[in-house]
């Protein structure tokens, strides 16, 4: 699937529905929806993403996901029955996470910790320590397990999986999102 970027611009301030569960144990967080990610109605999802290849390398899920299209209505399905879970701290489309404002990453962070406190996932996985510093008035925040929590939910800053975080490669995405899983209970 490929898209003309006048396509793609029509998805930006559109929303994408959370990936949730009632047994949800493990909530990873997104900064906020791509235009792709908009466009084909699944969280991660663009064709330079590591996400789902991530979470197959570290064992969290047994299937491919094409990263071009989205996540077919049965993988939805195993995602939730396995207690996984996906949101955004902003809801809206953009083209790049650096468009959104520090008073919408801190709203978006206020009202994602209500939602988690409702939902008590085990872990909480936040995907970008910069947007999670900023979101969370936390602007020492490392990579891993923090000491706070929201709720009973243990938080983690896990790395964000976008090809324009190119420090990262799919192994060591796999290596956080696997320590995440295991704290939550999944490995």
């Amino acid at each position: 699937m490929s898209f003309t970027r006048e396509q793609l611009e029509s998805y930006r301030d559109c929303t994408v529905p959370d990936l949730l569960g009632e047994n949800c144990k493990l909530l990873f967080v997104g900064i906020n929806p791509g235009l792709w990610t908009a466009a084909t109605q699944t969280h991660f999802c663009h064709p330079s993403n590591r996400f789902y290849p991530a979470l197959r390398i570290a064992g969290v899920i047994g299937w491919d996901v094409d990263t071009s299209t989205g996540l077919s209505d049965g993988q939805r399905s195993k995602m939730i029955e396995a207690g996984i879970g996906i949101t955004n701290i902003v809801a809206r489309a953009t083209v790049r996470a650096s468009e959104l404002t520090r008073e919408e990453l801190r709203a978006g962070a206020a009202n994602l910790s209500k939602r988690v406190k409702t939902m008590n996932p085990t872990v909480v996985a936040v995907a970008g320590v910069t947007a999670y510093r900023t979101a969370y008035r936390q602007p020492k925040a490392e990579m891993g397990r923090q000491p706070e929590t929201i709720g009973d939910s243990e938080v983690w800053v896990v790395p964000n999986a976008s090809g324009l975080n190119a420090h990262e490669t799919v192994d060591s995405l796999a290596v956080w999102y696997g320590k995440a899983a295991r704290a939550a209970g999944l490995l």
